[in-house]
């Protein structure tokens, strides 16, 4: 695979999309600063500095879009969660995607993003953010969440591209049996490594929030709840608050 390494850029996955024609499938883009990261529902991502992991892999696994690549993010959930832990930690799942450290401290952020012209997909960029590197005190100032970072979970410094490399091969070596077979490939990995079901939840839907017992996730990735009157809600999309 190609892995272009940037110095500085606005954020890896505008620049994977802004050259997405000249990029080849698997390609990588790993800059050592971002200026602009980006995670879900257009939240920041906050720039802990050099040594942190910030990277896109462009993928075109067809001309047209699977319902498959809609669980691509939660893929890759559980291959950070693999890499993890190989460090001795225990890292959790909080859906859809969030890899979390106790179920409360954010380690990982991962944002897909589609690009589709004519009806033709050009590819899809799927952008993972690390903190392996960090003081205690900026992982504290970073407002509106809580975070943390590997090394302050292991109490010493990570290598940056030894950790990169093996989140590839392990994202690689089961990147086709993925595609073959949906999210039932992951989902008992998936399922194991969750920190959100049987639960009493609050989701932001867009520009609603539904609430409702975390009863489980179907084959296709979906949240299901069930509310105060019984009934079932299934998310495709949310963020739980």
């Amino acid at each position: 695979m190609k892995v272009i390494r940037l110095e500085e850029t606005e954020s890896t996955n505008t620049y994977a999309k802004s050259r997405i024609e000249d990029l080849e499938d698997r390609c990588i883009i790993h800059a050592l600063r971002q200026t602009n990261g980006r995670g879900r529902l257009n939240r920041s991502w906050v720039d802990l500095g050099e040594n942190n992991l910030f990277f896109s892999i462009v993928l075109k696994p067809s001309n047209t879009f699977n319902s498959t690549y809609s669980n691509i993010t939660q893929y890759a959930s559980v291959v950070l969660c693999r890499v993890l832990g190989k460090y001795g930690i225990t890292p959790k799942v909080k859906w859809p995607n969030d890899v979390m450290v106790d179920g409360k401290r954010k380690i990982c952020g991962i944002l897909s993003e589609t690009v589709i012209e004519g009806g033709v997909l050009k590819g899809i960029v799927l952008g993972i953010g690390t903190n392996l590197n960090a003081t205690q005190d900026s992982v504290d100032n970073i407002p509106d969440r809580v975070v943390t970072a590997l090394n302050l979970e292991i109490g010493k410094p990570v290598n940056m591209d030894k950790f990169l490399d093996e989140f590839l091969s392990e994202f690689f070596n089961n990147y086709d049996q993925f595609l073959a077979l949906g999210f039932e490939y992951i989902m008992d990995d998936y399922l194991k490594r969750n920190c959100f079901l049987e639960k009493d939840l609050n989701v932001q839907v867009l520009n609603s929030v539904k609430s409702g017992f975390a009863k489980g996730i179907n084959k296709n990735g979906e949240l299901i709840l069930q509310d105060k009157e019984n009934k079932e809600l299934i998310l495709n999309i949310g963020d739980i608050l």
